[in-house]
């Protein structure tokens, strides 16, 4: 197995790099490649396709002449001569002399420029972090001198041409204020035109929109070009091109104001800097906006959300379920029930037919069942037997567990599934484990003492634990910074931390010690899960970059890069096939495992995203974030279906009751509120996701899903977890 997953590893390694810069060059129909927004009259820039001057200036004509040399000896002939005759370029034009050496000269370091330039936009945004690009190319796109006076005055301009549209068109033509904004104040600042800068941002920041507040902030510090040097978010804002989607219609306008007021300066930067997705249809109105807009890079395009996603569940294994000695006790009519109810509720038979939209069961490399998953499945089924249906009329029962006296500052909880252990983070860097039954946490005798042990007994099981150590908590030592993320292996065998120091550690609770540090993030590693089948697990942290380990691994499986901020959340989709990610740059990405590539993008929250969840059948996902709204996802569509508000304070925790009726979302706000899932996933019209749009019309009835708010007395809470029979349990740490 191990030199499979190696394989996969190299090869999508190899294919990022070179799928990476198309994403930056265009290819649908937007703004940069050219084709729709044809440059204004009187301004320089050809379009390809448009008037055929034979290559004017020299220098033209000198990266001309670069391309088709680099064509020609990649043995792109072909290439070659439709670009020739594209340029308008005589068919001697490529034969250098030996005596032409300053033009061969040219050519190359012309060349060069151009891969280096490329190269490097692709890569900054995963090298930004790790090794600092080189910034001088970066900012090279702000070296274009304007009169720094028309700044502003074009701004207006433009301003009052989308304040005077149609109000169809306004909403959808707003959304280009803020990412022009930021590209002519940058511009201003590179070209060391400080005065200027100062008054265009004090002018025009109070324009864009609130939840833009946290980002021209950090913009309001650049004042020097001193400053733009290896700054992050400058760099996030030159690399990734900033997505609007417009209709048609809005767009036409927009490009014909443009042309008519040879806007040269406006113009550039949208070809630069702007990716815009055209659709056909009805312009988008301004709710319809807002719900999608607020992340770093504008919305995600619509092409990002087309691939196929298996996100039916995996098919159990078939186990039988023994009698319990009670129902075979129970010779009353309550008996006949008590043998069938397994039959129907248990999750052996329930997957036995294979769900059409989940993968293939060897699609990715799963650990086999051990006898003791068996049992451990044998249990799960009893207890499913006995699970309480929740819904509006049939609340959970809420068992809070307070952190009193954690003065090392509780970061992390996470609870076992079967709800038998509880763990600890803190910032003091300590992990600690606290047995929630009346049963003891104990270690397993010492190598001497296990060599006296009759291994054929049946309770060897039992024998081999040494009583002597049995205590209600364990800490276990050996971060060296506080600790951000917690998990149990389903087995609960293994927990796994990660920390600040950068590492991820795999500890065992049978010895209560650690067994592996997995070293490959540089930076404090903010989340870590494992995946619901064991052995794989996932990570994400400051350095942007999430990454998929095996136990058994020291290396990653996996990088999956793509977020231009933190990651801030993981989670394993219930089938194991698919991670999903939250970050900083208030984007969800889910990830395919078996490819490594990003399936889906999503947009609409405003602030870093904190909390994930999948629903158990594992087609919806619900997201929480520092701007205290649950958002609601399709993912076989890739759409945003629900938001739910009423939560004041960030977003901590997400968990969906067993069979999925129930959401309970925790806050820093100190309550657990309790959503009706079921209601938001059924009134779900399935047409509107057809609509060739790829947007549909959000309803305001967060009140009506709203089935409960519980309030603690003065603890935020950071984790939730119900348990197999749907009884809520909650955790935090008290703030007196």
């Amino acid at each position: 197995m191990a030199a499979v997953q190696g394989g996969l590893v190299d090869a999508v390694e190899k294919k990022d790099i070179k799928t990476e810069p198309s994403e930056d060059s265009g290819g649908n129909n937007n703004a940069n490649d050219g084709r729709l927004l044809s440059p204004p009259p009187g301004s320089s820039a050809s379009a390809p396709g448009g008037n055929k001057p034979p290559a004017g200036a020299p220098e033209d004509q000198q990266t001309l002449l670069a391309v088709l040399q680099f064509l020609r000896k990649n043995n792109l002939a072909e290439s070659v001569e439709i670009l020739r005759r594209e340029a308008g370029l005589p068919e001697d034009a490529l034969d250098l002399k030996a005596g032409d050496s300053a033009g061969a000269e040219d050519a190359s370091s012309l060349l060069s420029r151009v891969t280096v330039s490329s190269s490097a936009a692709a890569q900054a945004p995963t090298k930004a972090v790790e090794d600092q690009p080189d910034v001088n190319v970066v900012l090279s796109a702000y070296s274009q001198q304007g009169d720094p006076a028309l700044y502003g005055v074009y701004y207006s301009g433009l301003k009052r041409f989308i304040e005077s549209v149609l109000d169809c068109h306004r909403a959808e033509l707003s959304q280009v204020f803020y990412p022009l904004f930021v590209h002519m104040y940058l511009e201003l600042v590179y070209n060391n035109h400080e005065n200027e800068a100062k008054v265009f941002f004090e002018k025009f920041s109070g324009d864009q929109e609130c939840y833009y507040e946290d980002d021209l902030r950090v913009l309001s510090s650049l004042t020097k070009k001193e400053h733009m040097r290896g700054n992050e978010t400058l760099l996030d804002f030159r690399t990734s091109k900033f997505v609007l989607r417009i209709s048609r219609d809005s767009y036409q306008l927009l490009k014909r104001h443009l042309q008519e007021r040879q806007n040269n300066q406006i113009w550039n930067i949208i070809q630069e800097h702007l990716y815009i997705d055209i659709f056909d249809g009805m312009p988008r109105s301004k709710s319809q906006i807002d719900a999608m807009s607020g992340s770093l890079a504008g919305e995600a395009k619509r092409e990002a959300n087309k691939a196929k996603v298996y996100y039916g569940l995996l098919k159990e294994p078939e186990i039988e379920l023994p009698l319990d000695d009670e129902d075979e006790e129970a010779e009353n009519e309550e008996g006949k029930p008590k043998k069938k109810k397994p039959k129907k509720d248990s999750m052996g038979s329930k997957s036995k037919k294979q769900d059409p939209n989940a993968p293939s069961q060897t699609r990715i490399p799963l650990p086999e069942l051990k006898d003791s998953d068996k049992l451990d499945k044998i249990m799960y089924m009893k207890e499913a037997t006995k699970r309480i249906r929740l819904g509006p009329d049939n609340l959970p029962s809420i068992c809070f567990y307070s952190f009193l006296n954690a003065y090392q500052g509780l970061t992390a909880v996470d609870f076992t599934d079967d709800s038998s252990l509880i763990a600890g983070g803190f910032a003091d860097s300590t992990v600690r484990v606290w047995s929630v039954t009346p049963k003891k946490l104990r270690k397993v005798k010492s190598a001497a003492d296990l060599n006296l042990i009759d291994k054929e007994s049946d309770d060897v099981l039992e024998r081999i634990m040494d009583e002597k150590t049995a205590s209600e908590s364990k800490i276990l030592y050996g971060h060296s910074g506080p600790v951000y993320g917690i998990s149990f292996s389903p087995d609960r065998n293994y927990l796994l931390t990660c920390s600040e120091d950068g590492t991820i550690r795999l500890w065992s609770l049978q010895t209560f010690t650690c067994l592996v540090g997995y070293k490959g993030h540089n930076y404090p590693v903010w989340d870590t899960q494992f995946s619901p089948h064991g052995y794989y697990f996932i990570s994400g942290g400051h350095d942007r970059v999430a990454r998929l380990w095996a136990t058994d691994h020291y290396q990653p499986l996996r990088m999956f890069s793509g977020h231009l901020a933190d990651i801030t959340s993981t989670r394993f989709h219930p089938n194991s096939n698919y991670v999903v990610t939250g970050s900083s740059d208030r984007t969800i990405r889910l990830w395919d495992v078996l490819t490594g590539n990003c399936v889906r993008i999503f947009t609409g929250h405003k602030g870093p995203i904190h909390a994930l969840a999948f629903s158990p059948n594992g087609k919806f996902l619900a997201s929480g974030a520092t701007d205290g709204r649950v958002l609601l996802w399709d993912i076989g569509h890739g759409l945003m279906i629900g938001e739910l508000k009423g939560h004041t304070d960030t977003i901590y925790s997400l968990k969906f009751s067993r069979d999925g009726e129930i959401l309970a979302s925790g806050s820093m706000d100190n309550t657990v509120r309790l959503w009706d899932a079921t209601k938001a996933f059924d009134d779900l019209e399935t047409d509107d996701f057809t609509a060739a749009t790829g947007h549909i019309h959000l309803q305001d009835n967060s009140q009506e899903l709203l089935l409960g708010t519980y309030m603690s007395k003065s603890t935020p809470v950071i984790h939730l977890h119900f348990t197999r029979r749907n009884l809520l349990l909650a955790a935090g740490a008290y703030n007196p």
